[in-house]
């Protein structure tokens, strides 16, 4: 087991049965995220990055009934935590869960697929040292016509100081990292794979929603699935 996924056990080896009833009152525009999903409606595979307790995962699979789900996750702690869920929910057929690095995993091997037509990260990537990697990683899984989400932490501009920083020292606990240069990374991924983009601040910077979209050649510009403004 790597350093990182050992980091992860310890972090979540005592949290997995309040994490989902803690995190819902600031993880904001997971439910959102969701909802914008909106993959094929027969046949489409949706992969989450970091999929924890797999309480996205399950949301989305409800929402979402046509699709196949997949997850992935560096903790075995929160896979354990997910495959139970999963099984409870009566998902197991629709839902694949692996153990795997966001930053070097082959979804060839993971998952027997070498794209997906949708693929998000629900606040993971502010805990990824490599995050930028994993991000661009993911980006190049995307089939034509697919899209990746994100929701995570913002840089919090329009909050007042304090709370800025008493917010962050709280989430440097759980080795949680705001990532403040996200947007003009993210744009610099869709300028060199030839991606749209889109980034939304919400609730005064104190998160965002993004997204990027792989183009199909005989659909541009018919493909109305949009972040909320």
């Amino acid at each position: 087991m790597s350093d990182a996924a050992l980091k992860m056990d310890a972090i979540y080896r005592w949290q997995t049965q309040i994490y989902d009833l803690t995190r819902r009152h600031y993880l904001l525009g997971r439910d959102t995220l969701i909802e914008c999903l909106a993959p094929p409606a027969s046949g489409g595979h949706v992969l989450e990055i970091g999929c924890g307790t797999g309480r996205n995962l399950i949301k989305a699979a409800r929402r979402w009934p046509g699709a196949v789900f997949f997850g992935l996750d560096i903790s075995n702690v929160m896979l354990d935590k997910a495959r139970q869920e999963v099984d409870r929910a009566g998902l197991s057929n629709e839902v694949c869960l692996v153990p795997a690095d966001a930053t070097r995993f082959d979804s060839t091997s993971c998952f027997g697929r070498a794209a997906f037509d949708r693929i998000y990260f629900s606040y993971t990537l502010s805990m990824i040292p490599e995050w930028t990697l994993a991000l661009d990683r993911a980006s190049a899984l995307l089939a034509p016509g697919g899209a990746l989400l994100v929701a995570d932490f913002g840089d919090q501009a329009g909050l007042p100081v304090l709370f800025r920083k008493i917010l962050r020292t709280w989430l440097s606990l759980f080795h949680v990292e705001p990532r403040d240069r996200f947007e003009a990374v993210i744009r610099e991924i869709a300028a060199r794979r030839h991606l749209s983009c889109e980034f939304v601040p919400i609730y005064r910077g104190y998160a965002f929603l993004a997204a990027l979209r792989r183009p199909i050649e005989t659909m541009a510009g018919q493909d109305h699935m949009r972040l909320p403004d």
